[in-house]
């Protein structure tokens, strides 16, 4: 009897383990198998006006019971996986999935399996004249027209969406005037790459996302295929600081490495102000009385085209007539993550809820079900723009707010930081010895790839350094919250002949509060809230830069991305001032030569001075709410 009642225990103890080793689906296999489940896949040329065909994947609903919107994605990143067997794994929203929809996706011009040449950030012609006179507008009027003739469970109506590039190619899917794109939502839409998107921010080159980028996406594509080209590999350390600090001059990376086999690096390093090549590629002038509704969608920590989303926004409302549906979206995110995370988090900073989620039911879906479907309420607000600092979803019925209230911060003496003007001397500056041959870098992490999570990463190893100058407030007897686009107004004077200016809007947590994460120590912690670049040379003109007087204060004024932010009672505000921000940034000569032609012997080391006197009052002008 003993033996058996072992063995009856030895069998139920197998038994039990079998069954807590029984695998739970995740939510992306319960998201795979749906899309197997529920939709039939096929592959198409879709002619263009050229005689160009491009490659694109269409996803329809097995169920015929109705008739579907359209949601189109136009890609240069490949709609893959290729092969009519082969599904997608997931949608980036499966909850417009489940709701019901036809999901297109295609190969742009020239890119993987579609024919024709690839250009980078291809000019829209607002003027055509024949069938040879193409742009990715065109391209996305007669995408839609094959599919309104050719897709019989359509009902006609057509929603255009996409994320950074693809971003760029729904801006450009606004402009095409096909009466059947009804809704289009670029989000981090490429925009302008000179000004303030992945690869210049204010004239200023961002080497890192630019080399790597390009060392593989830049390669020629000379027949179509489903293949992409690798990128750049052999860096043989694990330290971006040290392998880009050793490549020296910009001309070093072509030399060395590109061997002028990526034709758009080569376009950069021709084009080094703000000419008519790069003109043409902002597509803002030509963002006026759109006739589909819109949906602009960024991240607030979008180290890529944070700057793209608000601009592209801006753009269509101040070109538009009142009555023009154009909405934006602005989440706690890093590029893309509204579509690829939950959104609670990012790095060392919790937003205690599932923004993405949020985003994804309660916004995206119902826009594109009111406007394709016709189901619904449009109650969705001008502007939905999560609140970092106090973490709340807040909206507006205009973006920047109404009651939101410019007030200049004042750098002070002592590194003081004050919304009273500066009463200090005539002759009140601090100085530092900027040294590109020692930049300062981004982060202090040692790492190769350029992370996400700089955008909001603790700068206490930046405030530590002689060549960081660092204002701050006292600690804040109430909550300040700024909302909008963020002024720099420095009085800036160097040594030499060109210089770069970083300003960084820092949020210092209390020393008091307890806790780590990440295994980091949280009292004290100065999260970064917005920081930017800025070329000195540009500082009168993009087009027409100019060299510093040496020694002689000018005045450097721009613009920084639009933020909002609760700075909580307890906290200090904070401003970092800086002039290199490396290998983030390619490193400022600082003399006035030209800088992607610049030879190692070049950069030299300078003294810089930020004044704050009565006369010369440096300072950041934040958009305050008033209550």
């Amino acid at each position: 009897m003993r033996r058996f009642y072992l063995l009856l225990c030895a069998l139920l103890a197998f038994a039990a383990g079998v069954h807590a080793q029984k695998k739970v689906p995740s939510q992306f296999e319960l998201d795979s198998a749906f899309i197997r489940d529920n939709f039939n896949k096929r592959e198409v040329m879709i002619p263009m006006r050229d005689g160009a065909k491009l490659f694109t994947a269409i996803y329809t609903p097995k169920n015929t019971k109705e008739k579907y919107p359209v949601l189109l994605n136009r890609t240069p990143y490949s709609c893959a996986p290729y092969g009519e067997k082969n599904y997608k794994q997931a949608f980036a929203n499966m909850f417009l999935a489940r709701a019901g929809y036809i999901f297109v996706y295609q190969d742009v011009r020239g890119r993987y399996m579609s024919e024709g040449d690839f250009m980078d950030v291809r000019p829209f012609n607002p003027d055509k004249k024949g069938k040879n006179d193409i742009d990715e507008a065109s391209d996305t009027y007669d995408t839609a027209e094959w599919l309104v003739k050719n897709l019989s469970e359509s009902n006609g109506n057509i929603g255009v969406y996409g994320v950074s590039y693809p971003g760029f190619y729904s801006t450009m899917a606004s402009l095409s005037g096909h009466p059947a794109i009804k809704a289009v939502s670029p989000q981090a839409p490429v925009t302008d790459w000179f000004i303030g998107d992945d690869f210049h921010h204010n004239g200023a080159f961002f080497l890192m996302d630019a080399f790597s980028f390009y060392s593989g996406f830049g390669k020629a594509r000379p027949t179509p295929t489903t293949k992409g080209n690798p990128g750049f590999s052999e860096y043989k350390t694990p330290d971006n600081y040290d392998f880009y600090l050793r490549v020296g001059a910009l001309q070093n990376f072509n030399r060395r490495f590109l061997k002028d086999s990526v034709a758009f690096w080569n376009d950069l390093m021709q084009h080094p102000n703000y000419d008519d090549w790069w003109k043409a590629r902002n597509p803002r002038p030509h963002l006026r009385d759109l006739k589909p509704a819109m949906l602009t969608v960024g991240g607030l920590f979008d180290a890529e085209d944070c700057w793209g989303a608000w601009n592209t926004y801006k753009s269509i409302e101040n070109q538009s007539r009142a009555e023009a549906s154009n909405r934006i979206v602005m989440g706690p995110w890093a590029h893309g993550a509204w579509a690829r995370s939950k959104g609670d988090f990012l790095g060392n900073i919790n937003f205690g809820a599932p923004t993405a989620v949020h985003y994804q039911q309660n916004i995206e879906m119902p826009f594109f079900e009111f406007y394709l479907k016709g189901k619904g309420k449009m109650d969705i607000a001008e502007a939905n723009v999560f609140e970092t600092g106090s973490n709340r979803w807040t909206t507006y019925d205009a973006w920047p707010p109404k009651n939101a209230v410019p007030r200049k911060i004042f750098f002070r003496e002592k590194g003081g930081l004050s919304f009273d003007a500066p009463k200090d001397p005539l002759t009140a500056f601090d100085e530092y010895l900027s040294d590109p041959a020692k930049p300062v870098p981004y982060t202090e992490d040692v790492h190769l790839r350029r992370t996400r999570e700089y955008m909001l990463d603790d700068q206490r190893f930046a405030a530590r350094r002689p060549d960081v100058l660092t204002y701050e407030t006292e600690v804040l007897s109430e909550d300040i919250t700024v909302a909008g686009a963020l002024q720099a107004e420095i009085w800036f004077s160097t040594s030499s002949t060109d210089a770069d200016i970083v300003v960084k809007l820092i949020d210092v947590l209390p020393d008091t509060l307890s806790g780590r994460t990440n295994g980091i120590p949280m009292g004290g912690y100065q999260m970064l809230v917005r920081g930017e670049v800025f070329r000195g040379r540009y500082r009168n003109s993009f087009e027409k830069p100019e060299a510093f007087l040496p020694h002689a204060p000018s005045l450097v004024r721009y613009e920084l991305p639009d933020v909002a932010h609760t700075f909580k009672k307890g906290h200090r505000i904070m401003i970092q001032v800086q002039s290199s921000w490396f290998p983030l940034v390619d490193r400022n000569p600082q003399q006035f030569v030209n800088i992607y032609h610049a030879r190692d012997e070049d950069f030299i080391a300078a003294q810089h001075r930020v004044w704050h006197t009565p006369a010369l009052p440096s300072g950041v002008v934040l958009p305050v709410i008033k209550r």
